[in-house]
């Protein structure tokens, strides 16, 4: 890849990943209500929660993180492609 396209896929990148990072949010939030009845998931001080269900939120949202941070990497990663003839990543 191109000096030129490395520094142009810069502030794509940064865009997507605050983009793909509020999305996983939403979805995290939308997943946590569907399996637990309640609208916010347990943080690690609140000490009203037992370990099993802090623990399986973490895992949950962590789960969900990665899943869309892939989907909207590689995403990002096809688009600028298709615009510049660039892959990103190489």
């Amino acid at each position: 890849m191109s000096k030129a396209a490395k520094i142009a896929y810069r502030p794509f990148g940064l865009l997507s990943g605050i983009a793909g990072g509020l999305i996983a949010g939403a979805i995290f939030k939308q997943v946590w209500r569907r399996v637990s009845d309640e609208d916010d998931a347990p943080d690690a001080l609140q000490s009203e929660y037992p370990w099993r269900q802090l623990l399986l939120a973490a895992a949950l949202q962590g789960a969900v993180y990665a899943v869309v941070k892939a989907a909207v990497d590689r995403g990002g990663a096809k688009a600028f492609e298709r615009w510049t003839g660039e892959w990103p990543g190489n």
